[in-house]
Formats: structure tokens, sequence, C-alpha cells
């Protein structure tokens, strides 16, 4: 049977868990039984060897060196993407990049990159500018500016998401460093941020605003990244989002090679992003083990890849990963189940990379067989953003927000740092209060 229509065969849309009526125990079953390998990679969080941990340190060191090389010393904001090949121009910052960015910053100090003092030193240059030059929109910051001067780039929109994203790296900042004015910056930063003008009229947030039109049509409506932005304003002690928010969004669920999950027809970072900072191990609210959750839609994503070798035959568990990227076409929203293209057998580092918490084994096999066998896919800030076996396609450049979400995924199979840091917040503490997560 042709490789397109055993795919197509073995996944189907099951339904839409909202807070309308599922309970505990359905849902269980929607999600259904966890994949035999789960355990093993719970397991394997805590037992890298040291084989893994010294690769691994590699990664994370020359991961570091981006968020450190390629900010501006004066504003603290980090560039959107670098070229590896030729010195690096761009003028364009990412206000998401830059979250990822603080939260390296923790990390770098913590596993002594940097001095307490330089780590300081540039955390407030970045705290200072974003609390008392940087442009927002009641508190929310835009997608993109300039690196130099803080201001909109490219006509973006006020990023719902992104400035979720930066939200993140400044709180983990507030709790590592425990620094009097650190804490206060990153605090004022936060209580501003004016959730409820999100909300004014919706319980499903939008994805942004700009001065030309007002609030973008695109909603946050179905499972992807949005959970770390509705949990962030639950969270808020200033403008709290209402309680109704957070079961407002629906949880689709799909079925493939008989693993059930919560998806949505969407790259695998949305599975990743949120996890980067939350750590939902062992917690659950009334839909599911967001978590567990997650290892198994990497493992579908995974199984996804290595039906793909009758097309692309370099996929294999030796390598595998899909997720958006840069490609020889361009920037491109791709992966899958269910297939969303059009696929060309490109490889994305970060696919894997955000996943190791996960399947610490299988992304693992990955990062290294890409590191020992493809050699101009490394760079002196670590992988590459994407490359193409079949075409002999290597990228130029280096993305932030894929980078940090590889280093901040690295570190937390390590050592947990991010999560332990990040939970601390007593607004991350009421946020999942609120949304009503609990052990079990």
């Amino acid at each position: 049977m042709p490789n397109r229509a055993r795919s197509s065969r073995r996944r189907f849309l099951l339904g839409v868990a909202t807070g309308a009526g599922l309970g505990a125990n359905e849902v269980e079953r929607t999600i259904g039984a966890p994949f035999p390998e789960w355990r093993d990679a719970l397991k394997d969080e805590q037992s890298l060897s040291p084989e893994d941990d010294a690769f691994l340190e590699e990664l994370e060191l020359a991961n570091f060196l981006y968020f450190w090389e390629q900010a501006d010393p004066q504003t603290g904001l980090i560039k959107d993407r670098a070229n590896i090949r030729r010195e690096d121009k761009g003028v364009v910052a990412s206000i998401a990049a830059t979250g990822f960015g603080l939260t390296a910053l923790a990390i770098g100090h913590q596993r002594k990159y940097i001095s307490t003092a330089d780590a300081r030193r540039r955390v407030l240059t970045t705290l200072r500018f974003l609390r008392h030059t940087m442009p927002t929109q009641r508190g929310f910051y835009y997608h993109f500016a300039n690196v130099h001067t803080g201001e909109r780039i490219w006509e973006s929109e006020v990023s719902s998401v992104d400035t979720a994203i930066l939200l993140c790296g400044v709180l983990t900042c507030r709790t590592h460093f425990r620094h009097a004015e650190i804490s206060r910056l990153a605090l004022e930063i936060f209580n501003r941020v004016n959730w409820t003008w999100l909300s004014e009229d919706t319980s499903l947030l939008p994805h942004g605003w700009t001065p030309e039109g007002g609030f973008l049509r695109y909603r946050w409506d179905y499972y992807s990244e949005l959970m770390m932005l509705y949990l962030l304003g639950l969270g808020s002690y200033t403008h709290p989002l209402p309680v109704a928010t957070w079961h407002a969004w629906k949880r689709v669920t799909f079925e493939y090679d008989g693993l059930r999950y919560i998806g949505s027809y969407a790259p695998l970072f949305v599975h990743q992003y949120s996890q980067a900072w939350f750590d939902f191990r062992g917690r659950r609210d009334r839909y599911a083990d967001y978590f567990r959750n997650s290892m198994i839609a990497t493992e579908v994503h995974r199984r996804f890849c290595l039906e793909l070798a009758d097309r692309f035959p370099h996929f294999s568990e030796d390598l595998w990963g899909i997720t958006a990227s840069d490609s020889a076409q361009g920037y491109v929203a791709w992966g899958g189940p269910p297939e969303m293209g059009p696929l060309d057998g490109t490889v994305v580092p970060s696919a894997a990379g955000g996943s190791l918490p996960f399947l610490p084994r299988a992304t693992l096999r990955v990062l290294k067989t890409i590191r020992t066998r493809y050699e101009r896919a490394w760079s002196r800030y670590g992988f590459i953003n994407a490359f193409n076996p079949t075409t002999d396609w290597y990228d130029t450049d280096c993305v932030g927000i894929d980078t940090g979400i590889t280093m901040l995924m690295a570190e937390n199979v390590r050592s947990a740092f991010v999560w332990d840091t990040f939970m601390r917040n007593r607004q991350v503490q009421r946020a999942l209060e609120r949304a009503g997560f609990d052990y079990y």
C-alpha cells in the first residue's frame, strides 16, 4: 500500500473536549492508555549517561552564545535570526527570542558560562529597556522591533503569545537572580499587562492588535502554544483573566497508529513551547495530563516521520523531526500528522531538540546523528535551523526561538532547572490553582 494511503487510513478526528461536559474519566478514555514506551521515557529523564550529558553541555553552551552575542548590549533585545555563514547585519529583534534569551541568561549563570556580574548586568539592561523605553500597548509588546532602538518593524502586531514568551523569561530571571531591582522590574513589567483588555468581550483571546486595524480576527481557540498565554493571564493579580477563559478553548483529540492525544492541525512546536517553562509533570486539569499528552504527540510525530521514509529515505530512527522552519523555498509551517506541507524532506533539529524531556532516548539519538553525520548542520550557535539531505540544502541561519526551545528543553531534561525556577513564581502557582490543576 502506498505510504500516503497508509498514513491517511491511520489517523482520524475523534472529537472536541471543551469545558461543557467532558469529565476526567471521559477525557482519560479519549486520550487513551499511555503508549508502551512512555514509562521508559520517564525513567530516561533521570538516567542520562555521562556521554549524553557531555553532548547536551556542548549543545547548551553553543546555544547560549547565540543569546549572548546576538543581543544588542545597549537594549538587551535579541535578533530574531542570525546568518552563521557571514557577518550578520540584520536589525530585526523578536520579543519571543528575547524571552528565550532572558531564560538563557539564567541557565548560563547557573552553568557558569558567565559571571554573576555579567549576567545581572545584561538582565538589568534588558529589563530596564523593556520597562522604560520599548513601546507597548496595555503592557503587550510588538512582535518584531529594531534591535537597537526597540521601534516597531514591518508593521508587526502587538502579539499576545510572543509577549507571553517574553514574560516567561522575565519571571524566570526574577526568581533565579534574587536581586532587588531585577525583581522589581520584572513585577512591574508583568503587572502592567492588561489581560482584561484582551478578554473584554470574548473568552477566546485574539492573536494580537495593530494600531491600524485593531484586534486581529484570529483567536487562540484550539490547543497549541496558547496554554502559557491563558495561564499567565489567570495568574495576574492586577488584571486577571476570568477562569472561564481556560475552559473556552477546544481540546481536539486525534488518533494515529492506536495512540490518542489532544492536538491541532499545527507543527510539533505547539506541544513544546508552554512546557519549556510550565512544569506539568504529575499534574492534570479536568481534561488531561499535558506532559504525557506531549509525550504521546511526540511519539506520534516520530512514527509519522518514519512512514515518510518511502518518499525520503533519510528518515529513520536516527533522523526524524519536522516543525515550522526555514526551507529552500522560505519559511514553512509544516509537520504532521496530519501532513502539513508540502513536505520536501527537510529535517528540523529543533523538532527533536524541543521534545527532549518527552522522549529523551529517541530525541538524543536524532540530535547525536545530526551532530556526527551532518557537519554543515552544526554552527557556532549549535544546530542550524533546518537542512535537507536529499537536496544537499543547508540553512544559512539560526533562528532565536528554535535555538531557544532546544536550549531550554536540554536544560530541563538534564536538571529541570527552568521548570523549578519558573514555577516558584506565585503568579504561576496562582494560575495553576485557578485553572484547576492538581497532582495525581
